[in-house]
């Protein structure tokens, strides 16, 4: 059987919530909620956004608007791999067909 995991409280804007976590999670997820914080009082010192709701769906779409981005660049990179050692395994193809000449 599984051991339980404990909540771990982090505290987002001056509210403190109580989230549960597997116990190898919580340094990420109190990490998130530092990062969370701090990009939704950014949001809210700007002035244009007052709800405390409407910051968090701000600061939300901001950061999987980052997500998004990053998984973009890293399939442009994994397909961009897959280019070039296909272009290799040619180049090595045609060298020792010319070996064999």
């Amino acid at each position: 059987m599984k051991p339980a995991s404990q909540g771990v409280k982090v505290t987002i804007m001056g509210r403190e919530f109580t989230v549960a976590c597997p116990d190898e999670e919580r340094d990420a997820l109190t990490r998130a909620a530092t990062n969370l914080d701090g990009r939704m009082r950014e949001i809210q010192k700007s002035g244009k956004v007052v709800s405390l709701e409407r910051c968090a769906i701000i600061a939300a779409l901001n950061v999987i608007n980052e997500l998004l981005y990053i998984r973009d660049e890293a399939k442009k990179k994994e397909e961009l791999g897959e280019r070039m050692k296909a272009l290799q395994e040619k180049l090595d193809s045609a060298m020792q067909e010319q070996l064999h000449l």
